[in-house]
C-alpha cells in the first residue's frame, strides 16, 4: 500500500512526531561516541546515496549513510571503520533494550550492505542504559549500551534474499493481497491502516471482551465476529459473562453492595488529585533517569464535606526551572492531614509521588501520611462492579464517564495525555509563539482539571446508583 497507494496512508500525527523528534535527539548523542565522524546529508535521497559512495573511501564513521542495491535501500545509523578492508553497522535506537524488531532491521540493512559491495564484519545495538542517572552534560559513554548482535543477525539473515524477493514481488504485483485481520496488524507496531482494515467489525465485536488480544482472535478465528455471538459452551470468566449479558440485554451491571463497600472508604475532606507527566528519553534535570516520570502538571478538587461544592485548585509549571520542588510545596500545603486523596489508576500518582520523594527526601516523613491515604477511584470499575457495554474492553476514565455520566472530554482542545505531554514540552523546551504558549496553557489547565472533575461525577453518580 505505501508503495502502490501512498495516498492511502495516514499522515504522522503530532505524538508519532514527537517520538520520531526524541529518536532523532537520541541518535545526536550517539554521534559523540565516534569522535571524527562524517554526517552524510541526508535531505537529497540521490544525494544522500552518491555522497556516501565518496566518503566511504575515506574510512570514517559515516551517520546516515544511504545504501542502494538494485530495488533495495536503507540508511545506516552508522557505518563504523574496524580496519582498512571491513565496516560494521551500528544501529541506534531510543528504546531501553534489544528488540526482535531491531535485529529484523539490522539484518536487512546488512543484506543491503552486503549487495552493495561492502564487507560488514559485525553488527551491534546501542540502546538507552535506563539506570543512567543524569548528573551535569550526558555523559553518551554511560547513557547508552553498544550490544554486539552480530550472531542474532546473522542467523535472521539466513533467509533474507527470499524475503526480499518476495515482497519485491508483492509489491510489484497489480493488486493488493486480500489479508485477513490478525495479530500483525498490531506488532511490532500498529499498523497506520488498522482502522481501513478493521471497519466492517460491528460494535461490541469480540474484540471489546476482556481478556487480551490473543484470546480475542482465538474466538474470531473460530467465526465469532460479536460478543453476542459466544455461544453457551465457551468458558467465559466472571468479567466476559458480565459484558456478554449488558450487551445481550442492553441494560447496565451495578452491583450496589460492592458500590457501598468502595465509598464507605471514603473521608472527608476528599481530594481528586491527578498528575500530568512526560517522560523524555534524555533526563532534563539532575538526578532524573532515561523515560523516568517528571510530573509538570496537577489539578486538585476538594470536598470539604457531604454538601460542599467542589473547590479547584492547579499548577502547571513555567519556564525551564525543575517544577518538582514547587509541585512538592503547594501539595503539603493543600492535601493537608486529613481525608482522603482519591486517583484514578492511583498506582500511576503513587508511582509519581515516591519518585518525587526519592528526588527530595525531605518529604519523605509527610509522604508516608499521603500514601496511607490514596484510594483507587478505577478498583468499582476494574472489578466491574459497575460495567456498560459502551466501555469496550477497556476501564480508562475517559470511557468510564461517558458510559456512566453522558460525559466526555470532545469539547477541549487537548484530549488526552499523550498530547498533554507533547504540548508542554513544545512550549517549555521548544519553539512555541507566545501565542501558542497561552493557547496551549489554557487548553493544559482545562484538560487536567476535567480528569479531576470527571472523578468528582464518577463519585456522585456511584453514589446514587448505589443507594
Amino acid at each position: 500500500m505505501q508503495v502502490n497507494r501512498p495516498q492511502s496512508i495516514p499522515g504522522v500525527d503530532t505524538v508519532t512526531q514527537h517520538v520520531f523528534d526524541q529518536g532523532h535527539l537520541v541518535g545526536a548523542y550517539a554521534r559523540q561516541l565516534f569522535p571524527g565522524g562524517i554526517g552524510v546529508p541526508h535531505d537529497d535521497f540521490m544525494g544522500n546515496i552518491h555522497a556516501t559512495r565518496r566518503l566511504l573511501a575515506g574510512r570514517r564513521p559515516l551517520f546516515e549513510a544511504g545504501i542502494l542495491s538494485g530495488r533495495t535501500y536503507s540508511r545506516v545509523d552508522i557505518l563504523n571503520p574496524v580496519d582498512e578492508r571491513a565496516w560494521e553497522i551500528i544501529e541506534i535506537k531510543s528504546s531501553t533494550s534489544v528488540k526482535d524488531v531491531h535485529i529484523e532491521d539490522l539484518a536487512f540493512q546488512k543484506y543491503c550492505c552486503e549487495k552493495a559491495g561492502l564487507a560488514i564484519e559485525g553488527c551491534r545495538l546501542g540502546y538507552i542504559n535506563r539506570q543512567y542517572v543524569k548528573n551535569g552534560p550526558i555523559d553518551p559513554q554511560q547513557f547508552f549500551v553498544l550490544e554486539d548482535v552480530s550472531a542474532l543477525v546473522e542467523e535472521r539473515g539466513r533467509h533474507m534474499e527470499e524475503r526480499v524477493l518476495e515482497l519485491l514481488e508483492l509489491i510489484s504485483g497489480n493488486t493488493c493481497p486480500d489479508t485477513a485481520i490478525g495479530e500483525h496488524c498490531l506488532g511490532p507496531y500498529e499498523c497506520g491502516l488498522r482502522a481501513e482494515c478493521w471497519d466492517f467489525l460491528p460494535e461490541n465485536s469480540i474484540f471489546d471482551l476482556r481478556g487480551g488480544k490473543t484470546a480475542q482472535f482465538s474466538l474470531y478465528k473460530q467465526g465469532i465476529v460479536c460478543i453476542t455471538d459466544i455461544p453457551d459452551h465457551v468458558p467465559l470468566s466472571r468479567q466476559q459473562q458480565i459484558q456478554k449479558e449488558c450487551v445481550t440485554t442492553g441494560a447496565a451491571h451495578v452491583e450496589k453492595e460492592e458500590i457501598r463497600v468502595f465509598l464507605d472508604k471514603l473521608r472527608y475532606p476528599l481530594h481528586y488529585l491527578d498528575f500530568e507527566t512526560m517522560a523524555p528519553a534524555i533526563p532534563v534535570y539532575d538526578g532524573m533517569r532515561p523515560y523516568q516520570d517528571l510530573p509538570f502538571q496537577f489539578s486538585l478538587h476538594i470536598v470539604e464535606h457531604a454538601e460542599a461544592e467542589p473547590v479547584h485548585h492547579s499548577f502547571l509549571a513555567e519556564g525551564r526551572e525543575d517544577p518538582r520542588p514547587q509541585i512538592l510545596r503547594k501539595l503539603q500545603a493543600l492535601l493537608g492531614s486529613d481525608g482522603s486523596i482519591i486517583a484514578y489508576s492511583a498506582g500511576f500518582e503513587e508511582a509519581v509521588l515516591r519518585e518525587l520523594t526519592q528526588a527530595f527526601p525531605e518529604y519523605a516523613h509527610w509522604m508516608e501520611g499521603i500514601l496511607s491515604r490514596l484510594i483507587d477511584l478505577l478498583l468499582p470499575f476494574s472489578s466491574f462492579h459497575y460495567y456498560n457495554a459502551s466501555q469496550g474492553d477497556t476501564a480508562s476514565l475517559k470511557k468510564v464517564l461517558a458510559a456512566v455520566t453522558g460525559k466526555g472530554y470532545d469539547d477541549l482542545g487537548i484530549g488526552d495525555g499523550m498530547d498533554a505531554s507533547v504540548a508542554y514540552a513544545k512550549i517549555a523546551y521548544g519553539d512555541a509563539t507566545e501565542g501558542e504558549n497561552a493557547r496551549v496553557r489554557a487548553d493544559l489547565l482545562e484538560y487536567c482539571k476535567r480528569d479531576t472533575e470527571a472523578m468528582v461525577w464518577l463519585v456522585q453518580e456511584l453514589r446514587r446508583l448505589s443507594g
